[in-house]
């Protein structure tokens, strides 16, 4: 390999300046290709990036995830490496996370310290949901199984490095609805001749509302909402047609489908109320992700290890994460970094002047090297020093 020590502040900047969508990631993932090739691991391309490294005799495996697709959104900062490409930007800290894990596979090819085999994955399209399924589609748990794998996700407003996670439920999940209502419209000075869609759309609004609040047990963390209101009326023309869309997010499956199952009485109700048709789609993006407690365990003795602050018990959070089709495949955990409480580092993810926190690198490194030594530990007790 060459010996030359990766730079990674300047890895991660230069992918902050060129962010990539989704799937459409062929610079993204060359970089991270050409880097993996450099320190001298096995590389795979295919939807994503795999990299995997060996060490000694042992036949276990883990796997370490990291995203790499950026946002759609217009970059408002005034650093010197904002987004080189309008209307695109990292605000979610994915380049971060690459940057990250790639500094993991340097330090553990320097001086590995385990015993089996570590696979990478630098997976595509988190932000829509869909890039794990893919690679999951594609066979990369066939190709390269593992028996656990891991995933970081940076936090603003959490103080710098400190970790934090739990077992069970850590984030919720995403399903999209749309609702399509059939009225009759007319004239906006004769509204009993017709049925107003707006009307309809605006009691379904409201009425929905009461699946959280009076369906559910108080305390459940899900949330239903309407996020786009539409219809085909003009200035003195009541509409006849109406589409509501919108999110809504659950901790528990149980409580996912009993949203569904209450959405969609509501709409029947409220459509036969007024003498009209209207129905209901409802697809679900991401799954919940569930953490095992085996590999949460070991996550919070690597992040001592690495004289990180450790939280096993923290509160689920409410956003959503494709890991869970990893999670759900095999035992796993996701866990929180702190990004920081200040500046462009505590400023919300998605938020078009968030900065991933580069002091985070070297920690981020250094705690998956030491999680890597915890699960995959040298023959005859060997810890590494």
């Amino acid at each position: 390999m060459d010996r030359t020590k990766l730079d990674l502040v300047g890895l991660r900047r230069d992918l902050h300046r060129h962010p990539e969508l989704g799937f459409q990631l062929d610079r993204t993932r060359s970089t991270v290709a050409d880097v993996l090739r450099k320190l001298g691991l096995e590389v795979h391309v295919g939807v994503g990036v795999v990299g995997v490294l060996r060490a000694g005799g042992g036949n276990r495996a883990i796997g370490l995830r990291a995203d790499m697709d950026a946002l759609p959104i217009h970059e408002r900062s005034a650093h010197d490496y904002v987004s080189q490409t309008p209307g695109k930007m990292h605000a979610c800290g994915h380049d971060g996370h690459t940057a990250m894990l790639l500094g993991a596979a340097e330090q553990l090819v320097r001086d590995p310290g385990f015993d089996g085999t570590v696979v990478f994955l630098f997976q595509p399209d988190e932000e829509q949901g869909q890039g794990a399924r893919a690679m999951i589609d594609e066979g990369v748990l066939d190709r390269f199984p593992v028996e656990e794998v891991y995933a970081i996700h940076n936090l603003p407003g959490a103080p710098v490095g400190q970790v934090s996670t739990r077992v069970g439920q850590i984030c919720a999940s995403e399903s999209l609805f749309e609702i399509e209502i059939a009225g009759k419209g007319g004239h906006a000075s004769m509204p009993q001749t017709g049925v107003d869609a707006i009307t309809v759309g605006s009691e379904l609004v409201l009425a929905l509302q009461t699946v959280v609040s009076r369906k559910l047990a108080p305390g459940s963390g899900a949330v239903v909402s309407v996020t786009e209101f539409l219809t085909d009326g003009q200035r003195n023309v009541l509409p006849g047609r109406a589409s509501l869309k919108g999110d809504v997010r659950a901790r528990d499956p149980e409580d996912r489908a009993a949203v569904e199952v209450f959405m969609r009485r509501i709409v029947t109700g409220v459509a036969q109320a007024h003498g009209i048709e209207a129905t209901m789609t409802f697809r679900t993006e991401f799954r919940e992700t569930i953490n095992s407690p085996e590999p949460v365990a070991a996550v919070l003795r690597a992040a001592a290890s690495a004289g990180l602050q450790a939280i096993g018990d923290r509160e689920p959070m409410s956003f959503s994460e494709d890991f869970g089709q990893f999670a759900d495949a095999v035992p796993g955990c996701f866990l929180l970094l702190g990004n920081g409480e200040t500046g462009a580092h505590g400023q919300p993810l998605h938020a078009s002047d968030y900065d991933f926190n580069d002091a985070l690198l070297p920690l981020g490194a250094a705690f998956w090297a030491e999680l890597v030594r915890d699960r995959l530990p040298l023959k005859g007790g060997e810890s590494h020093v």
